[in-house]
């Protein structure tokens, strides 16, 4: 069916080698006075913060850090980053990391414009105004946030990952310079890996694609697929960091416009309840709630082998969607992903609350076929 569609990207994206120095000459036309740099203590060890610091003094622009955000970052610490955030007088936040320090600066842009408490966001566009201006520096090749209109932010007390939509939350100017992203450890550039592939399988079959995010998607899947292995194999090969970098930035373009399905509804629980690595568990997940899809999407499924590489034109759409599944399973193998849940300590007598809690995911609509909370139970068990 034709229908009008809305799609929402960052005003500015610097992508590259060296997009990171194009920054400083971008901040020398903005009104910025004092940021908030939101990031994470591992970053600021190893040197790639004061990188960025050494960019916000020769443009003249002061800064506050705030380096406490967890892998998976909680409400504590987006109401501690807004506390310095107001207590500094800072205009504007930027944000560099991963998904975490960039879904955190989100969060705490969102509350300094609308006040209130971070639950009260939880959900589709529940803001009224713009965030503060965020302006989005990525380390890692996978979640996308910095071009997304998504961040998820944990509830320690309930266990349970809150899933905010929200077009206010879009940022500024995002960069992505894969030279940042070089020497990353290889289980981390596995994890973030899979974490991109999946947004991009995830968008590529869900209900709300169409013809621009099932382009993005596709390309999306081949990017990633043909370097995120040398990427871990080799984490100083720019060619494939940069390969990964624009893989990544366009699957989050596709799935912030169209949405994703169960893999992540399924995925937000293992984070909420065991604080698993979000690549990690969307890694383990994702052949067997594709599989669970088929009788829905096999022919788009086939469309995703064919992406990555495996010859399906003498295949039905069912032995091209098995395919799929196959290529997947052997990707995440050879990046090193666990097998299955239970190498990650997750336990059975969770999965019915976490099959509870996912079938309320906001994610869970997007997916091509229609889940129960039986089916969900069958799947966690299947993936242990």
């Amino acid at each position: 069916m034709l229908q009008s569609r809305r799609i929402y990207l960052p005003p500015l994206s610097l992508i590259g080698p060296g997009a990171l120095n194009d920054l400083g000459e971008e901040l020398k036309g903005l009104p910025y006075k004092k940021a908030l740099f939101v990031t994470d203590k591992i970053l600021v060890k190893i040197g790639v913060a004061e990188k960025v610091l050494d960019v916000l003094k020769t443009s003249g622009i002061e800064s506050v850090v705030f380096d406490d955000v967890q892998p998976n970052p909680t409400v504590k610490n987006v109401t501690n980053g807004l506390k310095l955030l107001k207590e500094n007088s800072c205009d504007f936040i930027i944000t560099l990391g991963g998904g975490s320090p960039q879904d955190c600066g989100k969060a705490i842009g969102i509350l300094a414009t609308n006040g209130g408490h971070i639950e009260d966001y939880d959900g589709i566009h529940k803001s009224k105004v713009k965030s503060l201006p965020i302006i989005a520096i990525n380390t890692t090749a996978g979640t996308a946030s910095e071009v997304t209109i998504n961040y998820v932010i944990t509830d320690v007390a309930r266990h349970i990952k809150m899933v905010m939509v929200d077009k206010n939350c879009l940022v500024s100017i995002a960069v992505n310079d894969p030279e940042l992203m070089l020497g990353k450890p290889a289980n981390l550039t596995a994890a973030t890996g899979m974490d991109a592939l999946t947004h991009a399988i995830e968008t590529y079959v869900t209900k709300g694609a169409f013809r621009w995010s099932d382009a993005l998607a596709l390309e999306a899947i081949k990017l990633i697929s043909s370097s995120l292995e040398q990427a871990v194999k080799n984490g100083s090969d720019l060619e494939a960091r940069s390969k990964m970098a624009w893989g990544q930035f366009i699957a989050g373009q596709a799935f912030s416009n169209a949405g994703l399905g169960f893999v992540h509804s399924m995925a937000h629980q293992l984070g909420g309840m065991y604080d698993l690595p979000h690549g990690v568990a969307n890694a383990v997940l994702l052949p067997h709630v594709e599989k669970f899809n088929i009788p829905s999407c096999a022919h788009k499924l086939k469309k995703v082998a064919r992406a990555m590489g495996i010859g399906v034109s003498e295949m039905s759409d069912e032995e091209g969607a098995n395919a799929a599944i196959k290529a997947i399973k052997k990707l995440s193998l050879a990046v090193g992903i666990p097998s299955g849940l239970r190498e990650l300590g997750v336990k059975e007598e969770d999965f019915e609350e976490m099959a509870h809690n996912a079938i309320q995911d906001v994610c869970t609509g997007g997916n091509p076929r229609e889940v129960t909370i039986e089916d969900t139970i069958e799947i966690y068990r299947l993936a242990l």
